[in-house]
């Protein structure tokens, strides 16, 4: 354990997962509950727009990975060519975004948002189907114009839901290895490196199995500070009920 903290490249592995988290905790919370507030009116297409930003959570995160893989590529990519296309700088000249050490862990977490936004939208979509109508009837009555509604009165009553995702999102952020082993495996220079992936490198490619364990431990610790609470806050809510 004590080689573990000293490892300059756990060290790296744990501060990425920690923007992973950073980045899981707001970009994809605040979208998704965006995107479950503009869909939860009726408008023409609604249901194909939903299903739209739902399809990635059903593809296989393997599918994912080769998707974004192939957008990011420097010279065919659909992300260059498209900027290529729209600025006219050369593609020579536009970044290699995989390959560039500053770029590709944020590439690769986006490409993990794109995955986890429509999840957090049906979570909250859920949520408010089952809020009560009377009360923002009362606070339509009381004057509240649409942002003091949502504000004061959708958020407060989205706290559930709200604990779920984040819960969710710590956990997917802290357990991220699919996109990470598959699009770059932690290149380059340990870049893009991740725990979890940086575990499975020291236990089936260095046959480091102790070392290994002592990472999953280290894991383990880091999910339960989150985990326990939420348990706590869950056992002590349904006594109340």
């Amino acid at each position: 354990m004590a080689r573990l903290f000293s490892d300059n490249m756990f060290k790296n592995a744990f501060l990425n997962n920690l923007k992973w988290l950073a980045f899981f905790l707001l970009v994809p919370t605040v979208m998704g509950l965006a995107m479950a507030m503009i869909f939860n009116n009726k408008f023409p297409g609604n249901r194909v727009f939903k299903m739209a930003f739902f399809a990635p959570l059903v593809i296989s995160p393997v599918v994912v990975a080769k998707i974004w893989e192939a957008m990011y590529r420097p010279d065919t990519g659909l992300i260059n060519s498209v900027l290529n296309t729209i600025t006219g700088i050369p593609i020579k000249d536009l970044p290699g975004w995989m390959a560039d050490p500053n770029l590709v862990l944020w590439c690769i977490i986006v490409a993990a948002a794109w995955r986890q936004v429509g999840y957090v939208m049906i979570l909250y979509l859920a949520g408010l189907k089952s809020l009560d109508s009377t009360l923002l009837e009362a606070a339509t009555v009381d004057g509240a114009n649409r942002w003091q509604q949502f504000w004061n009165v959708i958020f407060p009553l989205l706290g559930p839901v709200t604990v779920v995702v984040l819960v969710i999102s710590v956990i997917d952020s802290l357990r991220a290895f699919e996109l990470v082993a598959i699009t770059t495996n932690g290149q380059p220079g340990g870049a893009s490196q991740v725990i979890a992936n940086y575990m499975y490198i020291e236990a089936f490619n260095n046959y480091n199995m102790g070392y290994a364990s002592a990472t999953a431990v280290v894991l383990l610790g880091i999910m339960l500070v989150f985990i326990i609470p939420y348990l706590i806050r869950t056992a002590r809510t349904e006594l109340e009920y």
